[in-house]
């Protein structure tokens, strides 16, 4: 008829075997994609490996060593005289004197770096903020022997500081002072626990919205009153998580306190290194695995409580 409209022509064959090329491809498409993302995990693990072996050869395995040990008598049998040894007697106190030595610097150097923190991720000077987090890695890494000699040289009996407060008529050492006692340790801890608290905090701090302080401002809120309704409340967690870290830190000290105190503080680091040198009774030479167990559980229940108040700072920080 010649009303009808013409037909439709069909497609060419060429675009129908390019489609159906172009269908088998689509399917095949996420199945590479698929291959090349479980390679490229693969890749990633494997860089891991060297870090793990680290790990292994390093810490796990001394560790797996010394839990065997401290339940070990010398000839090789299973008891457990050497973990009643190590709670009871010198070596009791050294865990307390530990325990209290660790937390109190942990608490002095958290509250401190906190405040720093604070300060310095307002501060609106770039060169101020690259100096201070720049020396605050330096100090954070400063311990052993060579910050033992620098406090001596400085808060010693004879130190240069020392010296200058007495020719001003003010001595610290006529008023108790003394940086070979338990309160001088928490001062030279403070040294680099401080800047790591402030390198641990910064990014905590850094979270914060400023929104948060302007809408208040705008409805009237004094500027302390956000900080104790909104700001602590939400670095809690941080600052709980990051006085586990330096908790954990100054509980593991060694060098400083032995080359200062020289034994005269019983704290269980000294007391294991006085059992490695060899000073033990007979029958006892598995109380410093003992010690170390114990160091190792003080240590394992401050990372845990880490990672748990970890997990609470991530969920508000995303």
């Amino acid at each position: 008829m010649q009303g009808a409209p013409p037909k439709a022509a069909p497609p060419p064959a060429r675009e129908t075997r390019g489609a159906a090329h172009g269908s088998a491809g689509t399917g095949h498409a996420p199945i590479a994609r698929g291959q090349l993302a479980r390679r490229g995990s693969i890749r990633r693990a494997a860089g891991l490996v060297p870090f793990l072996s680290y790990l292994a050869v390093f810490l796990l395995v001394p560790s797996i060593s010394v839990v065997s040990s401290a339940f070990e008598t010398v000839g090789g049998g299973f008891t457990w005289s050497n973990i009643s040894a190590a709670l009871e007697g010198a070596y009791l106190v050294s865990f307390e004197k530990s325990l209290e030595l660790s937390a109190i610097s942990a608490g002095v150097s958290a509250v401190l770096g906190t405040v720093v923190a604070v300060a310095l991720a307002s501060t609106t000077n770039a060169t101020v903020r690259r100096m201070v987090t720049s020396a605050s890695a330096v100090f954070a890494n400063t311990g052993g022997l060579p910050l033992a000699f620098a406090f001596i040289a400085s808060l010693g009996n004879f130190g240069i500081v020392t010296k200058l407060l007495a020719a001003m008529g003010w001595s610290p050492y006529d008023h108790g002072f003394s940086i070979y006692t338990l309160t001088g340790l928490v001062v030279v801890y403070c040294y680099f626990l401080v800047p790591l608290m402030v390198l641990v905090m910064l990014p905590a701090v850094e979270g914060l919205r400023q929104e948060w302080f302007e809408v208040a401002s705008l409805l009237g809120a004094r500027r302390r009153d956000v900080w104790r309704h909104v700001g602590v409340p939400v670095l809690s967690p941080a600052f709980l998580a990051a006085l586990m870290v330096l908790f954990a830190d100054a509980f593991a000290a060694y060098a400083t306190a032995e080359a200062l105190t020289n034994g005269a503080i019983p704290l269980v680091p000294i007391q294991i290194g006085t059992l490695i040198q060899g000073n033990v009774l007979a029958g006892q030479q598995n109380v410093g695995d003992a010690l170390g167990l114990g160091m190792i559980v003080v240590v394992a229940v401050a990372a845990l409580l880490y990672a748990r108040l970890q997990r609470k700072v991530a969920r508000w920080q995303r």
